[in-house]
């Protein structure tokens, strides 16, 4: 269906979310028309876009729109229940959720069980669910809009799944970023610095892609990196839980700026427990780049100073290949809890692979290997 008919037909003029690929030409349709704006609010994880709409509606009587990946369930189950139910306060919103893991659809590890119980969840929390395919109409989706109005008038919820590739947009929307190094380029500095008997846990995306293939290229196993493939914004609690019961072995976090928005919360817990042989490494490149390169509101922040206000003993931060390097044997130096922010270019190599290993194999061979096995 094509995305301008879509939007329109929707009539709304409010729209919040954190952006997925299979929404890719929603959210580049939504930021050529709204840009970032009081129309166009891009979230830091799905519960503040739910947060965001429900004040909207409170503020003019609309029914806004809130858009995610099914992955984001989640972290929308709490608004909708204790906020915009009907038991609650009763008010309206329309979600558009891209539909990852869709039975008989291949797709990622961390997709599929979330894919399963899509609709399910959806029907668990009240919320009528309409399926958008690659031949769903125009005048489908306005007459299920009409049966809609009466679910958003008594101050209920409802929802457009979408199928991969249901949604068109014919122009080409690029974003990019002012930094210089790439973040794989960032990855091999960092591999260069670590020593042999370092941990590693990466967050989702493409850090944990590019991380996997570096190791391939070097000829190293795998057993000493956590790829944390799904769970966003958690790689750095991950790393922490493993850190306190481990003291004497240096930890690695390597974490992205639209992961670290999504539960910055996360970074007072680290600072307040302070292990003192924990790096966190922030790759900041301003864009949700591996769900089709939105920005980020991280690109006009300062992470490490953030990090510095949330107890982090030491902090950095570095723009180009010497200055990172230099970092990153102060930061082996100091023995202490550290954060070190690099500013990074979007952009990733095309022929990028995907990790050979399953899941369950990365947790046993990580698990042995800090056991010493």
């Amino acid at each position: 269906m094509n995305i301008e008919n879509f939007v329109d037909a929707l009539d709304a003029d409010f729209f919040a979310g954190v952006p997925d690929s299979q929404l890719k030409a929603l959210t580049a349709f939504l930021f050529d028309r709204y840009g970032i704006s009081s129309q166009h609010v891009i979230a830091a994880n799905e519960g503040n876009a739910v947060a965001l709409a429900a004040g909207y509606h409170l503020a003019t009587g609309k029914v806004p729109v809130v858009y995610l990946q099914n992955s984001g369930l989640g972290n929308i189950i709490n608004p909708v229940a204790s906020l915009l139910h009907q038991k609650v306060y009763g008010i309206p919103c329309l979600f558009i959720v891209g539909w990852r893991g869709e039975p008989g659809v291949h797709d990622e590890p961390q997709h599929i069980f979330q894919g399963e119980r899509t609709i399910e969840l959806l029907e668990q929390m009240q919320i009528p669910a309409f399926v958008i395919g690659q031949h769903t109409t125009e005048a489908e989706v306005r007459s299920k809009l009409e049966e809609y109005r009466e679910v958003f008038h008594k101050g209920g919820q409802a929802a457009f799944v979408v199928r991969k590739n249901a949604l068109e947009y014919t122009q080409q929307t690029s974003f990019s970023s002012h930094g210089i190094m790439r973040r794989e380029e960032i990855l091999s500095h960092i591999l260069d610095a670590a020593d042999e008997n370092d941990l590693f846990v990466s967050t989702t995306g493409m850090a944990s892609r590019e991380l996997f293939e570096l190791r391939e290229a070097r000829g190293q196993d795998h057993a000493r990196d956590f790829l944390t493939v799904g769970s966003m914004g958690h790689c750095s609690s991950i790393a922490l839980g493993i850190a306190l019961q481990k003291p004497e072995r240096r930890v690695w976090c390597i974490d992205g700026d639209g992961s670290i928005l999504m539960h910055m919360g996360a970074l007072s817990v680290v600072g307040a427990n302070a292990p003192k042989r924990f790096i966190h490494v922030a790759i900041n490149n301003g864009s949700h780049e591996s769900v089709g390169g939105m920005p980020t509101v991280a690109g006009n922040l300062e992470l490490s100073q953030i990090a510095k206000a949330c107890g982090y003993t030491y902090v950095a931060c570095a723009a180009d290949s010497d200055a990172l390097d230099d970092a990153l044997q102060r930061l082996k130096q100091a023995e202490t809890l550290s954060f070190l922010e690099v500013k990074a270019a979007t952009g990733t190599r095309k022929n990028l692979g995907r990790p050979t290993t399953s899941p369950i194999e990365n947790k046993i061979s990580f698990m042995n290997f800090l056991a010493g096995k």
